[in-house]
């Protein structure tokens, strides 16, 4: 996707290799350092001073100290580009000091300001919109933005509940906010647009959306209490809480706005808004616009799709960040970070008690899970969720690593970069339905863009030759003879996977034994597990038994690279079998891995619930992207699987802590006793 973040908007197009002088009168851009860095990405590099005629001063939208700014440019005659979050902000408005991730950068005028023509209104009006690479895009971004609930201000919990559907949805906004006063609204448009909202759906409840800022007790907003009062009981009421937008307006029968945002959402959700105001979106026959002054034929005078006007607002208008790379990004990469991001607020935000957590993995899991709320370790009672290491149980939602883990093992006391949590059981154990499961067989079909990004990160994965330790190691096989290759990776044998899903084969050498009797002319390719390799937990074979049934034995070898070398891999259900499917090889499983069951093994054994086929690229969709939580060990900070693969890959995965390399070396004396240390 990073090649699609070069389709931006051409009119404000500067080249960062020769970033052009822009002059500021505004003490907020010097501690603003994300807005900063976004412009110097842009090709703009903020200079105090006095701007020639053809220079050019930057200033926050229409801002109380954009009046400087526009001052100076009236005296000396310098253009003025016009700087505003992009509709994809942060978690939390920029009042509280997020920083945002993305900006739209206009020099004709603002967006919400509908008194005059802005770069997003010329780009609406004039751009053909007919690429369908551009719209296929669009498309995909729009679903994944309502599947994940995402919006302006991305902490919202969909998990609150909402108003019984069938109500007429009022926006409110920021009383005075330029949006509003430049968008052709006031009071009166706020009295008039809940009248109407009455009139036109006698009858029906009246929900007001209150303004995030508002409930904060920032800033004010045009409706409150009082209006809840003066209407009949039941009549009207308001939501204040962080509702999901999207839920809100799925339960909506018609949406009544001025000049919001969630204007522009409601049309992206399908709904045909009222609108009150003269806002961007407006216009192109995709509203009821209810304001007098409503540009005409000579500004808009154009029908657009919902997918254009999408296009054009999110796709090409804004500049969007990275912040793992810093770098600029395309839309697509942007929201996937507010969406890690908000997921982690939402799991994370009413605090968790984590139970049966060893001491070395809690400093970790207070980074993981503890950016909202401190977790609070130890089985005491409280009021937080809880949370416990291995399958859910007792109301406590389970916790275990993710299948891209680290670049080292656990057993020596790596920590993860991502962590899975389960509410139902565990990935590992399939005598009952786990988070997992359910994820699987919502993924049996895929939207277009869903399929693409697993496509992507099958082969970036392939390409990297990542497996779940990424420990390394050699690559070359021993010289063998001529036959079908069948790899046997063996399992630390008291694990919870072997214990609960290993069925009648539980153990390596009978596993081996298993193998050679259904495949008498293979070539037996054994691989012991690494953990079992360092001495730190059980399944160990010796090499004179293991050589009874194996062509070879291979220790301290690639996995990633083995599984290029190989035709099949038998497995009791490691996650090797689920890797060797990334990479187009045969799995066969005689237990019940989570990857087994769904049409892309042979299995020996069945569970009987997983009835629904589905393609390779469900099931990575569904194991590598919606089940993990991702934890970025540069930034610290939650991210989406690309950049968890970004930093397997280049091998930064965190500042290594030598006390826990050496508890790692104490463990090999106390293998016996992993429930000691794991």
């Amino acid at each position: 996707m990073q090649a699609d973040a070069a389709d931006s908007f051409q009119g404000t197009e500067v080249s960062p290799d020769h970033p052009q002088p822009l002059h500021f009168y505004n003490a907020g851009f010097l501690r603003q350092k994300r807005v900063r860095r976004i412009l110097e990405l842009s090709g703009y590099q903020l200079t105090l001073g006095k701007p020639g005629p053809d220079g050019l001063i930057g200033v926050w939208g229409h801002s109380p100290y954009a009046g400087r700014g526009e001052a100076m440019a009236a005296k000396t005659g310098a253009g003025l580009l016009r700087i505003e979050d992009a509709f994809l902000r942060s978690l939390h408005p920029g009042r509280v000091g997020e920083a945002p991730i993305g900006l739209t950068l206009d020099r004709s005028g603002c967006h919400f300001d509908g008194s005059q023509p802005s770069d997003l209104e010329t780009l609406l009006k004039t751009h053909p919109f007919d690429d369908a690479h551009l719209l296929s895009r669009t498309r995909g971004l729009v679903s994944r933005m309502k599947e994940a609930g995402l919006s302006k201000y991305a902490a919202t919990d969909p998990w609150l509940p909402l108003p019984k559907p069938g109500y007429v949805l009022v926006i409110d906004q920021v009383r005075g906010d330029a949006s509003v006063r430049l968008g052709g609204g006031d009071a009166n448009s706020f009295r008039e647009m809940l009248y109407w909202a009455q009139e036109d759906h006698p009858g029906a409840r009246v929900v007001i959306k209150t303004h995030p800022e508002t409930a904060r007790g920032k800033r004010k907003g045009y409706y409150g209490p009082a209006d809840v009062e003066a209407a009949a009981p039941g009549r009207i009421s308001l939501v204040d809480g962080p509702v999901c937008p999207w839920a809100l307006m799925e339960g909506a029968v018609a949406v009544y706005t001025v000049s919001s945002q969630l204007g522009f959402e409601a049309i992206l959700a399908g709904h045909r808004p009222r609108v009150f105001g003269l806002p961007f979106y407006a216009g192109w026959g995709l509203s009821d616009d209810r304001h007098p002054l409503l540009p005409g034929p000579s500004r808009r005078g154009r029908n657009l799709t919902t997918t254009q006007l999408a296009a054009g607002a999110l796709v090409l208008y804004p500049r969007w960040y990275d912040p793992y790379h810093d770098r600029l990004t395309s839309a697509e990469e942007a929201s996937e970070a507010l969406i890690a991001q908000a997921r982690a607020w939402r799991e994370d935000r009413r605090g968790w008690r984590a139970e049966n957590v060893r001491l070395w993995k809690r400093k970790h899991f207070q980074e993981f899970f503890g950016q909202q709320k401190s977790v609070v370790f130890g089985a005491q009672k409280g009021k937080e969720r809880r949370m416990t290491w291995g399958p859910a149980r007792d109301g406590a939602v389970g916790v275990e690593d993710g299948f891209l883990r680290s670049r080292g093992l656990g057993a020596e006391l790596v920590p993860p970069l991502s962590l899975t949590l389960d509410d139902l059981g565990i990935y590992y154990d399939p005598r009952r339905e786990s988070r997992l499961e359910h994820m699987i067989t919502a993924r049996a079909r895929l939207r277009p863009d869903q399929a693409e990004r697993a496509e992507r990160l099958i082969a970036r994965i392939r390409e990297a030759g990542l497996s779940k330790y990424n420990t390394g190691g050699t690559v070359e096989l021993p010289k063998l003879r001529p036959g079908r290759r069948v790899l046997v990776p063996g399992q630390v044998e008291d694990d919870a996977s072997i214990q609960l899903g290993a069925g009648p084969v539980s153990t390596n050498l009978e596993l081996l034994q298993a193998v050679r009797r259904v495949e008498p002319d293979a070539v037996l390719l054994y691989k012991p597990h690494p953990d079992v390799e360092r001495g730190l937990r059980p399944g160990r074979i010796t090499q004179d038994e293991a050589m009874k049934y194996a062509d070879a034995v291979l220790t301290e070898t690639d996995p990633a690279a083995l599984l290029g070398q190989v035709d099949a891999v038998w497995t009791m259900t490691s996650l090797m079998g689920f890797e060797a499917l990334l990479r187009g090889v045969d799995v066969i499983c005689t237990g019940l891995p989570f990857y087994a069951g769904w049409g892309l093994t042979r299995d020996l054994d069945h569970v009987p619930r997983r009835r629904v086929r589905v393609s390779l690229e469900g099931l990575v969709h569904a194991a590598l992207i919606d089940y993990p939580r991702y934890f970025d060990p540069v930034t610290r900070q939650p991210c989406p699987v690309e950049v968890a693969v970004d930093r397997l890959q280049d091998s930064e995965t965190g500042p290594a802590r030598p006390a826990l390399r050496i508890l790692a070396k104490a463990q090999g004396l106390l293998a016996s006793r992993a429930d000691l240390w794991r």
